[in-house]
């Protein structure tokens, strides 16, 4: 069976990816990644995902990048942002490099299984302020992916697949649904604890698409 990894956070966006991957036919690897990031509560919905979809490996990687700051995600000084989202402003939240590292890493673990595609949940409608969640940061990417692998040198590039890229809030909902991608077991809540805090702007998007969707009774905070 073919294989892929996917980059899963436990969210609802890389839950629904993963599950798009598995139903286009490939056999799972899961990469997480522990980056220094304000809580592990992700981590843990990440395993609870690898659990509920039967993924056989899943490996969690240390890199903390919050050695150095620049994010409200990594530095527990700087306020988390619940104002919605600002046009043509990349919100406090993007973490420098944090998409680059992760590929990177995930093409590694890619050619090192022989998998032959890596699975992206990165979206760029609802998080457009993001310079690495754009499409034509995934082209570049794709050409650094043939360039710099064994696989990619012999013909056999390693594909970098987001199927969610252009897809609304709302769309991924209800691709989750089709999916039956377990919605409120996901976590996207910026903040830690035991509930989501329903005020940061990743739970109020979400809560919207969920409310827009058709699934009100799921838009309690971020769960």
């Amino acid at each position: 069976m073919k294989k892929a990894v996917v980059l899963l956070s436990g969210g609802l966006d890389s839950t629904t990816t993963a599950a798009q991957a598995m139903a286009d036919g490939y056999d799972l690897l899961a990469l997480s990644f522990r980056y220094g990031q304000r809580h592990e509560r992700e981590l843990l919905a990440a395993q609870t995902m690898v659990n509920y979809l039967g993924i056989q490996q899943h490996f969690v990687v240390d890199v903390n990048l919050s050695q150095w700051g620049g994010s409200s995600l990594t530095d527990q000084a700087q306020p988390l942002p619940q104002d919605g989202i600002e046009t043509d402003v990349i919100p406090s939240t993007y973490v420098p490099g944090r998409n680059t590292v992760f590929i990177s890493l995930a093409l590694s673990l890619a050619e090192a299984q022989g998998a032959e595609a890596i699975y992206l949940g990165i979206n760029a409608v609802d998080y457009s302020g993001y310079p690495d969640c754009r499409p034509e940061y995934l082209e570049a990417f794709q050409t650094l992916a043939r360039l710099s692998s064994k696989v990619g040198v012999e013909g056999k590039p390693i594909e970098l697949k987001a199927p969610l890229v252009m897809d609304s809030k709302v769309d991924i909902v209800k691709r989750a649904v089709a999916l039956n991608v377990p919605i409120p077991q996901t976590w996207s809540c910026y903040a830690g604890g035991d509930t989501p805090c329903g005020r940061c702007d990743s739970c109020r998007i979400r809560d919207q698409a969920l409310i827009e969707a058709g699934y009100p009774q799921w838009a309690v905070g971020c769960g």
